[in-house]
């Protein structure tokens, strides 16, 4: 019996049909904007509320457990606080690195206003991620209070005694400058070393926090402040210095990150993202 003539596609066209079929198959569908900041800020809300559920738990548990000598000045020991700024830094490294492909994995509006002054963030994005950050940090304080035993206040930020609250304003500023400058060096500004900005975000906080606990409480993050504040219903008269210090931080990281960017900073010391085949 004759066999009937088989059509084949010439190889070029079945390779092309082949492809178009898999990019159908992977491309996922485009978001709208709208849905894009939706997204955006559903990182942001788990984002914060994994940061700081753990790290008030674990404040607690700290407390809790700090032994009889850490308390006879009136205080917590140089451990306790050591500690404190560790489990900080080390639940924001661990959730910045899980969220940043998200949400940029900002946790705190300082850093979001900080952004957003350095036109590293769209101002209508800063917006809607400024109330899932908040809203966080309430959720994370309430559940905290709700499932551990102990003292959700005893994660409140305070001032120590002879701290003004001139010096708290201040003293949170620096810090979060410190923070902020470090986001928008290694996350903002692309670079060889992007890929691990996470631990270095991570660490600035704990560097910050380690001077900061025992002065000022080490906030550097006005949600960090206001969300054990809601559940513990317990308003230190001075809290407003957790709102301006932190903010006016992320004002001054932004103002000199504008400046060295307007001057061209990478010409001042070149090569410093060359790799081994680059020529100097």
């Amino acid at each position: 019996m004759a066999r009937l003539p088989v059509h084949r596609e010439p190889k070029h066209q079945r390779n092309g049909h082949a492809s178009d079929q898999r990019r159908s198959r992977r491309s996922p569908p485009e978001l709208s904007t709208l849905q894009a900041h939706l997204v955006a800020a559903s990182g942001e809300f788990v984002g914060t509320f994994m940061f700081l559920y753990f790290s008030f738990a674990c404040q607690i548990m700290l407390t809790t457990q700090a032994s009889e000598k850490s308390l006879a000045n009136g205080g917590p020991s140089s451990q306790q606080n050591i500690f404190t700024a560790l489990v900080y830094g080390f639940s924001l490294l661990v959730n910045v690195w899980a969220f940043y492909r998200i949400s940029g994995g900002l946790f705190n509006p300082a850093v979001t206003f900080g952004m957003v002054l350095a036109g590293a963030l769209p101002p209508i994005r800063g917006l809607i991620l400024f109330p899932a950050q908040i809203i966080a940090a309430m959720c994370a304080g309430g559940l905290v209070s709700c499932m551990f035993p102990g003292d959700i206040a005893s994660t409140n930020t305070t001032l120590a005694p002879g701290v003004s609250i001139a010096s708290g304003v201040f003293i949170e500023m620096f810090m979060t400058a410190e923070l902020v400058f470090v986001v928008l060096m290694l996350a903002v500004e692309k670079s060889k070393d992007t890929f691990i900005a996470p631990v270095g975000v991570g660490l600035a906080l704990f560097v910050a926090m380690m001077g900061g606990v025992y002065y000022t409480g080490g906030s550097l993050n006005p949600a960090r402040s206001f969300g054990p504040a809601v559940a513990a219903t317990q308003f230190p008269g001075y809290h407003w210095i957790y709102w301006v210090g932190p903010l006016l931080g992320g004002a001054v990281a932004a103002g000199y990150y504008r400046f060295v960017k307007y001057f061209n900073y990478e010409q001042a010391n070149p090569g410093q993202d060359a790799t081994d085949g680059d020529d100097a």
